[in-house]
């Protein structure tokens, strides 16, 4: 059985901006993982306990960027630019496809 690693945040498509890439920069944001932490070559079962840590980190804040404390609201802001930048460098578009 052959074993699925994360690419890595960085390595990502979309410039990362997929549901395991936003996974480790809410990880950044709050602290659980350092920002030079990509969790490349992470399995599944460690991704699924880091995915924990960041939903209950997100849960006082009814998992809304907008609640969240000025110093952690302006982290997200500033990671989340850098990445929609970086797909968008890479043709990604927000727009939905008429079929999602």
């Amino acid at each position: 059985m052959t074993v699925q690693t994360y690419a890595g945040v960085d390595k990502d498509t979309n410039g990362g901006l997929t549901h395991l890439g936003r996974i480790v920069r809410d990880a950044w944001v709050f602290g659980i993982i350092p920002e030079t932490e990509t969790c490349e070559g992470w399995d599944s079962a460690r991704m699924q306990n880091l995915y924990e840590q960041v939903y209950a980190a997100w849960e006082p804040y009814a998992h809304l960027p907008s609640r969240l404390p000025d110093e952690l609201r302006d982290k997200h802001t500033q990671l989340y630019a850098r990445a929609i930048t970086t797909a968008r460098n890479e043709g990604w578009n927000a727009e939905l496809d008429e079929d999602e």
